[in-house]
C-alpha cells in the first residue's frame, strides 16, 4: 500500500466503540487494532486518542450512588479505563505490538513546560515502536478545566507531534449539507480553511456517549487545518475505514479539510489550545482586527488597544477580542497591562504581544 501520510494522529469516538447499550464493542477495538497493525507495518507513526472509556464503565456499573454528573463521571471512567486499556493491550500484543497508556487533563498543558513534557513523552514512545494511547483522564478532571470531548484532545495531540494528518473516526460519513438524516442532505467532501458555510449547516445534537457532536468536529478541524494538518472525518464503522483512508489508489467518501500551506510554529501551536488559561484581557480597535487578520506579519501595538477588559502580567497569556466581544487571538504579553497607557505615549511602541507569540483565530494564510 501506498499510504498518503508517513505520520499520523487518529481518534475513534465513543459511538464507533461503543454498542447501543453502552458495552464495548470488543470485535470492533480488535479491527481498529489490526489496521492500526498493518499501518504500522507499512512504516506509519500512529498515535491513537481512543474514547469509550465511560461509556465501558457504565456498562459494568449502571446503577450509582452518586446522583451528580462529575461523580458518575469518575466512577464510570475509573472503572472502564481498565477495561478499555486492557482490551486494547491484548489485541495489540497478539498483533507483536505495546501500546501504552497516556492519560491526561487540559491542566497538563497550561505551561509551556507541561506541554513540551507530554511531547517528549509521546515522541519517546514513538521512537520505540510503542502505540500512544491518549485519553482524558475523566477520574480527576474538573468541568471547567475538560476537554470539550476528545475531539479538542485529538486537535491538540495531532498539532503538538507534527502529524501530518488527523482523522477523526465517527459513527456517519463525514460533514453534511444538513443533518444526516435530512432529505436532500449531502457528504461534503472537501472543506479549505476560508469556508464558512458548512458551519450553519450542521446539527448542535450531541453523541449518545461522548460530549461532543458534529459541531465540535467541525470547529477543531477546522483549527487543526489552519495549523497546516490536513483532517479527514470518515465513517469508523466502516469496514477497513483507516487502511482505505490512507490508500492513495482509492477514494474513501469522507470529509477532508484542507491544510493551511504555511504551518504554524510550535509555539503558536501551543498558544491556539490555551483559550482556558488566559490571565487578562484586551479589546482591540477595528484597525489593529483588520492588521491582524491581514497577510502580513503584524504584532499588536497598544495604539491598537481601546480597552483593558482585565489585568495581565508579563508572560500571561491573554484573550484578544473585537468591539462586539468576538474572539480575534491570544498571545503571550510581553509586559504588564499597566505599562500600556505609557507605551501609547512612545514614539517607537513595543508591542504588547510580538508576532511570534500570537495566534490568530481561523487566519488562514498561517497563524
Amino acid at each position: 500500500m501506498q499510504s498518503r501520510y508517513k505520520k499520523i494522529t487518529v481518534k475513534v469516538g465513543s459511538n464507533v466503540l461503543a454498542k447501543a447499550d453502552g458495552t464495548l464493542n470488543v470485535a470492533r477495538i480488535a479491527h481498529l487494532v489490526d489496521q492500526i497493525a498493518r499501518l504500522h507495518e507499512s512504516g506509519v507513526e500512529v498515535v491513537l486518542v481512543s474514547s469509550g472509556a465511560v461509556a465501558a464503565g457504565r456498562a459494568v456499573m449502571n446503577e450509582t450512588k452518586k446522583s451528580d454528573a462529575v461523580s458518575q463521571r469518575q466512577l464510570w471512567a475509573a472503572l472502564g479505563q481498565v477495561k478499555l486499556i486492557s482490551r486494547y493491550s491484548d489485541f495489540f500484543h497478539e498483533e507483536g505490538l505495546t501500546c501504552a497508556q497516556v492519560l491526561t487533563t487540559k491542566e497538563n498543558f497550561s505551561s509551556r513546560g507541561h506541554y513540551l513534557n507530554m511531547k517528549n513523552c509521546i515522541t519517546t514512545l514513538l521512537e520505540n515502536k510503542v502505540i500512544p494511547i491518549v485519553n482524558e483522564n475523566d477520574t480527576i478532571s474538573v468541568t471547567e478545566l475538560m476537554f470539550t470531548d476528545n475531539d479538542e484532545l485529538s486537535g491538540l495531540m495531532a498539532s503538538m507531534v507534527d502529524s501530518e494528518a488527523l482523522i477523526i473516526l465517527s459513527n456517519i460519513n463525514g460533514v453534511y449539507t444538513a443533518h444526516p438524516e435530512s432529505e436532500g442532505a449531502e457528504l461534503i467532501e472537501r472543506i479549505e480553511v476560508a469556508d464558512k458555510g458548512p458551519e450553519n449547516a450542521i446539527s448542535s445534537e450531541r453523541s449518545d456517549f461522548g460530549r461532543g457532536g458534529m459541531l465540535t468536529k467541525f470547529r477543531i478541524a477546522k483549527k487543526v487545518a489552519c495549523d497546516g494538518i490536513g483532517v479527514h472525518v470518515a465513517n469508523g464503522t466502516q469496514q477497513d475505514v483507516l487502511i482505505n483512508l490512507l490508500d492513495q489508489t482509492k477514494n474513501l467518501k469522507h470529509t477532508y479539510f484542507v491544510p493551511n500551506k504555511k504551518p504554524s510554529s510550535g509555539i503558536k501551536k501551543w498558544i491556539g489550545y490555551s483559550d482556558g488559561f488566559t490571565k487578562g484581557q484586551v479589546t482591540i480597535n477595528d484597525g489593529a482586527n483588520k492588521a491582524l487578520a491581514s497577510e502580513k506579519a503584524v504584532s499588536l501595538l497598544p495604539v491598537g488597544i481601546v480597552n483593558i477588559d482585565s489585568e495581565f502580567k508579563k508572560g500571561d497569556l491573554i484573550k484578544i477580542v473585537d468591539v462586539n466581544g468576538n474572539l480575534v487571538g491570544l498571545g503571550k504579553a510581553s509586559y504588564a497591562s499597566e505599562k500600556i497607557e505609557k507605551e501609547k505615549q512612545s514614539e517607537k511602541q513595543k508591542p504588547v504581544v510580538h508576532y511570534d507569540y500570537l495566534y490568530i483565530e481561523n487566519k488562514t494564510n498561517g497563524t
